[in-house]
């Protein structure tokens, strides 16, 4: 709340002030009292002078209609200032947090479910606003009627004040110990309601395949057991959070009844003014009675920062490493066109016991197009993932011309290449959008550019609203080869000197798979082109081909070379064209 400070500061001072107005109706009860008693010689006559009666009822009436305005005012005033605040640092988070997992290393987003994430992202801060809109200007409120209040039974009886203040501690010293008890069982149900996200997102996600298997009843089953599983949390977290205000509440009791006998004892006795026995009595309710909603304090502040620790712990995730900027070699004083060397790299990923690359080498010359092939866990994608720099090899350097990548700033780096994935991730938008993603400052004319060159044009112009047609979410409207093409095109418009294609025929039919060889040699003039591929077709005319096995290059050369080693490639090849090599 740092930069909200003025805010802060102007809704601590309208809760202040609020309090203030709120407390004197009950005071002005008491000089009521004082006036119909005492009558011409009662406070309002004594600080006024009006003797008569009804003039003294006048100035009193006077008075609570000001009192309850200005009450009124500062109750909207407060209420702006912390509903905004609450707005505001609510939506700062929010950004903060989605900025800095943005920027979280890709093991860690990996290994934790998309839906948690999103959970915690919205629904968890989503929890501060009940606290900030009501729950500090509670503890606000309570904290200066205590004080007002126990000046007045201060100056009109210390005894009684003495009494009336006692159980205080004891409110507070209980509503801590739930407060330690409740701690625990409110990060149990936040943990509780992730799981619910993660499961309906995943669920929600794979629809088509829980449908096609049939399997609708064996996933309700399990939304059922994580639902329940919540419902268990909240029950536990209910069997404490109720016992707070009964609690609460007798010591409340404890506290008026000294005030009514000690007070009518005195007034009884001719020791205490009727007005003054009458201003204790309205004023301790005021006192002790704000007390109970240090209940209902207690369970929100808990509820929150149950929440709010979920979400904090995000902002401690380390971040992908990166150069300083005054450190950082500039990409602009380095050509773009340079080889690319993998030196003694060994890989593991994070949780894992074995090393997927182990002593790897590789040299690939600029602006070559460099096939990779290989069975499933060969490693192949895990070098994109170590050139991208999505992860760092445990040891060994990557270099591109005479630098390590390490030294480039991260962004620079990664501004130097064009990544076509398997799975092309579509944005719910327009085609221009979703091509123009990464590029937006490129013109209408190189939009059409690309999609010509991806084979997507004669395509786009069929849609009813061409390049301004909807793809819908993660392009469902779209088939496989048309989502493919858009990547491509997204790729082409970037117009990166490195060019990287993981697998982007491998899921298209062959007419399609043909288009987009014919634009992956168009785009792949001039630039460093990295194919990885399990059609051999798409990577026929690669410069180098390598195939690999365990982390280990086992084979390279050309097509030609290598169907006439006889050996891996050959056999594969063999399988895929049906073609019997001698």
């Amino acid at each position: 709340m740092k930069n909200h400070r003025r805010d802060y500061r102007l809704a601590l001072l309208y809760s202040t002030l609020n309090k203030l107005f709120d407390i004197l109706p009950e005071i002005l009860l008491g000089v009521a009292v004082n006036v119909v008693v005492e009558q011409k010689s009662s406070w309002v006559a004594t600080l006024t002078g009006y003797k008569g009666l009804m003039a003294q009822l006048f100035i009193l009436g006077a008075a609570t209609f000001a009192i309850w305005v200005l009450e009124s005012i500062f109750q909207y005033l407060y209420s702006i200032k912390w509903r905004n605040l609450a707005q505001n640092v609510e939506h700062q988070l929010r950004v903060d947090v989605y900025k800095h997992l943005q920027n979280a290393k890709i093991e860690d987003i990996e290994a934790t479910p998309t839906g948690e994430l999103i959970s915690t992202i919205n629904d968890d801060v989503n929890q501060m606003e009940r606290f900030l809109e009501n729950g500090v200007n509670q503890i606000v409120q309570l904290v200066v009627s205590t004080v007002l209040i126990g000046f007045v039974f201060l100056y009109c009886s210390p005894i009684i004040a003495l009494f009336a203040v006692a159980p205080i501690p004891f409110i507070v010293t209980g509503a801590f110990y739930f407060q330690h008890r409740l701690q625990p069982r409110f990060l149990h149900v936040r943990q509780m309601a992730a799981n619910i996200g993660a499961t309906l997102t995943r669920n929600l996600l794979g629809l088509m395949t829980i449908k096609t298997y049939t399997t609708e009843d064996y996933e309700a089953k399990r939304v059922e057991k994580v639902s329940a599983d919540f419902q268990k949390a909240n029950y536990d977290t209910i069997k404490i959070s109720s016992m707070v205000t009964p609690i609460i509440r007798m010591f409340v009791l404890t506290g008026f009844l000294c005030t009514m006998l000690i007070g009518g004892y005195l007034t009884i006795q001719g020791q205490m003014n009727v007005g003054v026995f009458s201003i204790l009595i309205f004023l301790s309710q005021r006192l002790l009675w704000p007390f109970n909603t240090l209940a209902e304090i207690t369970v929100d502040y808990q509820r929150v920062m149950a929440s709010t620790t979920r979400v904090l712990n995000l902002l401690t995730w380390p971040v992908e490493q990166n150069q300083k900027i005054k450190e950082a070699v500039s990409i602009s004083q380095a050509t773009q066109n340079q080889d690319i060397k993998f030196e003694d790299i060994s890989f593991k990923y994070p949780n894992s016991q074995q090393n997927v690359l182990e002593k790897f080498n590789l040299h690939i010359k600029a602006q070559q197009t460099i096939g990779f092939v290989g069975e499933s866990g060969s490693g192949k994608t895990t070098l994109i993932k170590l050139l991208c720099r999505f992860y760092a090899p445990q040891k060994g350097q990557i270099r591109f011309g005479n630098q390590d990548v390490s030294n480039f700033d991260l962004h620079e780096w990664r501004g130097l290449s064009a990544l076509v994935s398997q799975e092309p991730f579509l944005f719910d938008g327009t085609v221009r959008e979703n091509i123009l993603y990464g590029s937006f400052d490129k013109s209408e004319k190189a939009v059409i550019e690309a999609a010509q060159t991806a084979g997507l044009h004669e395509f786009v112009m069929t849609l009813p609203d061409g390049y301004h047609t909807h793809v819908g979410q993660r392009g469902v409207l779209l088939s496989g080869g048309q989502k493919q093409r858009i990547s491509i095109a997204r790729a082409v418009i970037k117009d990166a000197p490195i060019l990287i294609l993981d697998e982007a025929t491998s899921a298209v039919d062959n007419e399609t798979e043909l288009a987009i060889q014919r634009a992956i040699e168009k785009m792949a003039h001039h630039k460093t082109t990295i194919i990885i591929a399990h059609r051999l077709s798409t990577i026929r005319h690669a410069d180098q081909i390598y195939v690999m096995n365990k982390g280990q290059i086992v084979e390279q050369g050309d097509h030609e070379e290598l169907v006439g080693l006889n050996g891996k490639y050959a056999r594969l090849w063999c399988i895929q064209t049906g073609v019997k090599i001698d």
